[in-house]
């Protein structure tokens, strides 16, 4: 049994403050990572030590996380949230003290990422659903906005700032910046007043598996959300290796270099800035289903513009990838909205991390197959399956009943199916 606390006054100024905190924290966290992974390969050039670290990365969020959330619902997300940030915080001083020293390792590097990422498994539903309870619930779908934009700025800005810093100062210094970044937003979180859940009679609370097993079934009895879920995990087993071969699409397909490389990736940045900028804008539809749709069908269209872009025309592959930032934002922003004001608050931990970790595990998955699938064949084949792919499954979101039935709530969606 939960009891809601929250203060509905003030929600703006109260958001701009825990949006901030995560902003500073989110982009110290993306100039350590960078330097990390550069760091790796100029020390390994290792192929092998560079996958190993991209597992460290995506393990915890896959394995960990579903437990993370039931943990999440548990506990006070506010001392989660800064929690998470103080271990992030530990590992980068220990870093620069490992570089300082000269005692670091690759393997440190990727056990380091390793335990980040872990911290990041906590953090990422403790942020979500504490926003879901700060913002009201017609104002959610601008916030996603927002988040895209902020996204979309940190993948603009993060490489070439990254880059910048490790001709200009050593590692150490890097990892620095992330300990005084995540110190500001451990502060800012500290001090605000967010709304919290409060358990009653949490010492008769059932075990953890129980927990976690009420989140999939919760899932699981809610058609329209189970859909969802399916929908997104297959999008990610199939656009994961497309977009992780893109350096391959580029030296093959498009005949370029590094430089051209840069301008695709920037492309695909600027569009989810711009697609979140006219999501906090607009808003969307009023049935945001629709908004996400549009944006998945959008995206399709736009991938399918990239996989038939002819040999050396990298101006058409530069406006796909606009257009397909552009309407990431569009089926990511209204979709977790949507998932925000639906789910039940004290579910939202578990339902946020289950969702995370299905859709994390697809990547592995994809790139086992397209890897062998793009020798064969050539990686705009990727492109043009996984473009058809969204383009079909935005047209099922639209037009589905039970898919459409999403925001009349549990209920009326199990009813529909």
């Amino acid at each position: 049994m939960w009891e809601r606390q929250m203060n509905g006054a003030h929600w703006k100024a109260r958001f701009a403050a825990f949006w901030g905190a995560q902003a500073v924290s989110l982009f110290g966290s993306s100039l350590a990572q960078f330097a990390l992974v550069w760091w790796l390969t100029e020390a390994t050039q290792s192929a092998t030590v560079l996958a190993l670290s991209t597992l460290a990365a995506l393990l915890p969020g896959i394995l960990i996380g579903p437990f993370a959330g039931v943990l999440v619902d548990r506990w006070d997300r506010k001392k989660i949230i800064a929690l998470s940030d103080t271990v992030g915080a530990l590992v980068a001083l220990a870093l620069a003290i490992l570089y300082l020293t000269q005692l670091i390792q690759p393997w440190l590097v990727v056990l380091a990422m390793f335990i980040r990422s872990l911290a990041g498994a906590f953090q990422q539903p403790a942020v979500q659903a504490t926003t879901a309870l700060i913002v009201p619930q017609e104002e959610l779908s601008r916030v996603s906005g927002l988040n895209q934009m902020l996204n979309g700025l940190m993948q603009i800005a993060a490489p070439p700032l990254g880059a910048l810093l490790m001709t200009l100062v050593p590692l150490e210094a890097i990892m620095a910046m992330d300990v005084a970044t995540a110190a500001v937003a451990v502060g800012l979180v500290l001090v605000l007043d967010l709304p919290r859940l409060v358990a009653k009679h949490t010492e008769s609370a059932a075990s953890v598996l129980h927990d976690l097993g009420e989140g999939f079934r919760y899932i699981w009895g809610w058609p329209a959300l189970l859909g969802i879920l399916m929908v997104s995990a297959l999008l990610n087993l199939l656009l994961t290796p497309a977009f992780s071969l893109l350096p391959i699409f580029v030296t093959n397909h498009m005949r370029g270099g590094a430089e051209d490389l840069a301008w695709l990736n920037m492309a695909f940045g600027v569009g989810v800035v711009l697609g979140g900028l006219l999501l906090s804008v607009w808003g969307g539809f009023r049935r945001r289903i629709y908004t996400g749709a549009l944006g998945v069908a959008g995206m399709g269209v736009a991938i399918l513009a990239l996989g038939l872009a002819p040999a050396g025309m990298l101006p058409l592959a530069i406006g796909a990838m606009l257009a397909t930032g552009c309407m990431n934002a569009f089926s990511n922003g209204p979709i977790m909205a949507m998932l925000q004001s639906l789910v039940a608050p004290e579910m939202q931990g578990r339902v946020f991390a289950v969702v995370t970790s299905v859709c994390m595990a697809m990547s592995p998955l994809g790139l086992l197959v397209g890897g062998p699938l793009a020798d064969a064949l050539g990686v705009s084949t990727l492109y043009l399956v996984g473009g058809a792919a969204c383009l079909i499954m935005g047209v099922v979101i639209a037009l589905h009943p039970v898919l459409r039935a999403v925001e009349d709530g549990r209920q009326a969606a199990a009813q529909v199916a």
